[in-house]
């Protein structure tokens, strides 16, 4: 992750949560009385960000809060592991705490959700990638998640790559017409990726020689199909309808890539807590 942007991330989501002032703490606790408190894993999950995240919150609350780490990222954790230990000011503790917990929370449902998809494929060709699917603000810290739990990362933003997806090919007349005019434009640095819904599509992408194809959508039956024709001339993605129920079957069929947009947008967050010591 970028240090320098992830910093002033978290700067402003404390800056949302404590407004001008925690009106509860402030008034209870001295500035001087001091403390400790651990977070605790109230669930199993994989640990992501404890260090690069809810650490580097605390300590941009008050640089006198030490962290000790407990785990390290990526590693798996039972119910009741510690995942670290903060001591300083008690009033900036929980000033701290609710952001801390928020983010370790998201990326560790991220990381251990990632983790089972990585596990099913295991064995396969095929490797897990993120998408765009993610949370406005947070796409550095979710896709960081995801290489966390064992997956890889697709495209970062728009300027990351090209990509000709259905709504680009409806809206300038065809596979063709699109690869066409990108070949006329973009650096001969950069790749060319096409989704397809067809087994037609495929052919037509084999024929203006891209150099990745991802099948969207399709049954295991036709992504075998698709990938007897492709016959390693361009890398193959196959998205759309990927679950923990159909990754192994999908990844079986010899496609290079699965991309699931569930990793970032519907990974249940893992349940964590701060207890004190």
């Amino acid at each position: 992750m970028n240090k320098h942007l992830l910093r002033g991330q978290l700067a402003a989501f404390l800056a949302e949560d404590i407004g001008c002032g925690d009106l509860t703490s402030e008034h209870i606790f001295p500035p001087e009385i001091v403390g400790a408190a651990r977070l605790v894993a109230r669930q199993a999950g994989v640990a992501a960000g404890v260090e690069t995240v809810a650490a580097e919150v605390f300590r941009l609350q008050n640089e006198a809060i030490m962290c000790e780490q407990c785990l390290k990222d990526g590693q798996e954790f039972a119910p009741g592991a510690a995942l670290m230990t903060a001591r300083g000011p008690i009033c900036d503790l929980l000033k701290a705490e609710r952001v801390a917990l928020n983010l370790l929370q998201h990326l560790c449902g991220i990381a251990r959700l990632t983790r089972q998809y990585a596990r099913l494929v295991a064995g396969t060709r095929a490797k897990i990638v993120d998408t765009r699917k993610t949370t406005p603000g947070l796409r550095m810290l979710e896709k960081y998640a995801v290489t966390v739990g064992g997956g890889y990362n697709h495209r970062f933003n728009l300027a990351d790559g090209v990509l000709v997806k259905d709504n680009h090919i409806a809206a300038c007349g065809g596979i063709t017409t699109a690869v066409t005019r990108l070949r006329g434009r973009v650096p001969h640095t950069l790749k060319i990726e096409v989704e397809c819904d067809t087994l037609e599509q495929v052919e037509e992408c084999l024929a203006c020689g891209v150099d990745s194809i991802l099948l969207d959508n399709m049954t295991p039956a036709m992504l075998r199909q698709a990938v007897d024709r492709i016959g390693g001339k361009a890398l193959v993605e196959a998205s759309g309808g990927v679950n923990l129920e159909t990754v192994a079957a999908i990844a079986a069929t010899g496609v290079d890539l699965i991309s699931v947009g569930a990793l970032t947008h519907s990974a249940p967050h893992c349940d964590i807590g701060m207890d004190w010591l």
